[in-house]
């Protein structure tokens, strides 16, 4: 249905990062022969769940500082000076010593992206564009109308059709166990539900981002954070607390890097693939994407004009070696103190602004390769999760300063240790509380041991087709399950017999690995049973394409996945 004007309706269906960027797009698109109606859960607009209580306290801070946020419509220093004392007080933020390198708190920053959000809605009103915000609105379904090229809209309370929408859900993390089994936490969020005071031993798992999360807030619980005359940080448990600790358990036993200065703070490089050489390299290798072609021309090639020293250090490794050589260090020094180590290397990045190159380029890398990925055989997409994957999760965390001097103050107090597990590590849930978590010891014995507290941070999950949340897309076929195609047929049938991996074989012989998620075109518009991309249906909530776009680096991920959906609805 077209508006009674005769614009189009475009629904956008979230308010957070993903559809404040959407928005932005198509307010500063110069086209104003559209409407948009803003579909949000919640009462505000842009800060989503990582920016909101929903991720957050006042202990949070993001990991991208002014500098590495994609532009909106004022920078972060503008508006800092518009923010009442109270506020600033609160999150200790002196403005005359704010700069574009330092980065906020995380609900901080929520409030920054819902004045931005607010900004571009005046713009838009200016441009006499009619925006429509359906606030405390949860979508419960979408269809299809393929007779009338019309999106259905469904709420509890309306059913609305458009010409166009755009999923923009955000993050999502499926309860299995929470309020089931006591103690047991399926994930870090609302970090409110961690204010607990315990007296023992706490397992979390993994090391990521989202386990430095829960660290914070369950420390401050349960103990303070302490600064010397010399400005040192020292952790003291409470005295009701005399035995609470926390064990991350990691798969790598690592922990993340430390931030540091980005001398592209965008992720971009002039020396990338074009879409043209990529689209030329496909023709030339059966249509797939190689990865080693990637690695080689994204990677190495660009390291070679910044870091020379660096680049004939790596320049002969294959993918595999190079991971093997930059973990070797990492698994030979204790986590702690390769923590120390890197922290006063990062330090000296942002003092000096000068970027750890390899770092950063493999952060460009994790990026440029994100959109085409889903071009790679399936061989290639199991190098990638297995092989680089691990690697850049570590390396490009970008851990903020001051968590690093916290945790390094909680491992100093006895508090907080990190135990390597394997990929076959398991937790059990207990009928009267708490875990069991099972994993191998360094010496190769099997440990069995008990946890009267455990929190999941593995982080955002890549949920499955079968996880789409509007169920009248999934009985219409109007989505399909991501999958990619084996390039070596005998690897495709050997997958296939072994029967570990979710290998499928069509009509022709060709063997397929199902990948997580729904699969989408390079514009995001989904792909039905048939194959054919449907013009209308956008989608940008990454727990659903997580198959095609293995790694998305939030903001930057929203920038860019934004444009492209412009683009392709304009066609401009």
């Amino acid at each position: 249905m077209k508006s009674e004007n005769g614009k189009k309706r475009i629904a956008i269906l979230g308010g957070g990062p993903s559809g404040l960027f959407m928005y932005k797009r198509l307010i500063e698109s110069g086209n104003v022969d559209f409407e948009v109606d803003i579909f949000e859960r919640k009462s505000t607009l842009g800060s989503g769940m990582p920016y909101s209580t929903e991720g957050a306290n006042d202990e949070h801070i993001t990991n991208v500082s002014d500098n590495e946020t994609p532009g909106l419509v004022t920078s972060i220093a503008e508006w800092i000076l518009t923010i009442p004392k109270d506020i600033l007080d609160r999150f200790q933020i002196d403005p005359d010593k704010f700069n574009e390198y330092k980065v906020l708190p995380r609900l901080l920053f929520g409030y920054y992206l819902a004045d931005q959000f607010s900004l571009l809605q005046q713009s838009g009103a200016e441009a006499g564009i009619l925006t429509r915000v359906h606030y405390q609105s949860n979508v419960i379904d979408v269809s299809y109308n393929e007779k009338d090229k019309e999106v259905w809209v469904e709420t509890a309370t309306d059913k609305i059709n458009f010409d166009y929408a755009v999923i923009c859900t955000g993050h999502n993390w499926p309860v299995r166990y929470e309020g089931k089994v006591k103690g047991y936490y399926d994930a870090p969020y609302p970090p409110s539900k961690l204010l607990l005071k315990l007296n023992h031993p706490v397992a979390i798992k993994g090391s990521s981002l989202t386990a430095i999360d829960a660290i914070r807030t369950l420390a401050r619980e349960n103990g303070s954070f302490k600064k010397d005359e010399n400005g040192n940080t020292s952790f003291c448990l409470h005295d009701e607390s005399p035995d609470f600790k926390i064990v991350m358990h990691s798969r790598s036993g690592m922990l993340p890097a430390v931030r540091f200065h980005l001398e592209d703070s965008h992720l971009n490089n002039d020396s990338l693939l074009t879409e043209e050489e990529i689209e030329f390299h496909r023709k030339n290798n059966d249509g797939f994407l190689s990865l080693d072609f990637v690695f080689q021309k994204d990677f190495k090639e660009i390291i070679r004009k910044k870091d020379v020293d660096f680049y004939n250090r790596i320049k002969d490794l294959s993918l595999e070696d190079f991971v093997l050589e930059m973990m070797e260090l990492r698994e030979r020094l204790d986590p702690f103190q390769l923590l120390k180590a890197e922290y006063v290397q990062a330090e000296k990045s942002i003092k000096r602004q000068e970027s750890v190159y390899w770092k950063e380029m493999l952060a460009v890398l994790s990026f440029a390769m994100n959109h085409p990925a889903k071009y790679l055989s399936a061989e290639d997409m199991q190098r990638l999760q297995k092989v680089l994957m691990p690697l850049i999760s570590i390396v490009i965390a970008f851990v903020p300063q001051k968590s690093c001097i916290e945790l390094l103050a909680l491992h100093a107090a006895g508090v907080l240790d990190i135990i390597p597990v394997s990929a076959d590590s398991t937790v059990e849930p207990q009928h009267n509380g708490g875990i069991v978590y099972n994993f191998l010891s360094d010496d190769n014995k099997t440990q069995s041991v008990y946890y009267q507290t455990f929190v999941d941070c593995v982080g955002q999950p890549h949920l499955s087709y079968s996880d789409f949340p509007f169920k009248s897309l999934l009985q219409q076929k109007a989505i399909s399950p991501a999958k990619l195609k084996f390039k070596s047929g005998e690897e495709g049938h050997l997958a296939f017999m072994e029967g570990n991996l979710p290998v499928e074989k069509d009509s022709n012989g060709s063997y397929f690995l199902g990948v997580s998620g729904i699969a989408i075109n390079d514009n995001f518009q989904i792909i039905d049973h048939y194959g054919a991309y449907n013009e209308k249906l956008y989608i940008m909530a990454v727990p659903y394409i997580g198959g095609y776009n293995p790694d998305y680096s939030g903001l930057d991920f929203c920038e860019a996945a934004s444009l492209r959906i412009l683009k392709s609805m304009f066609e401009v």
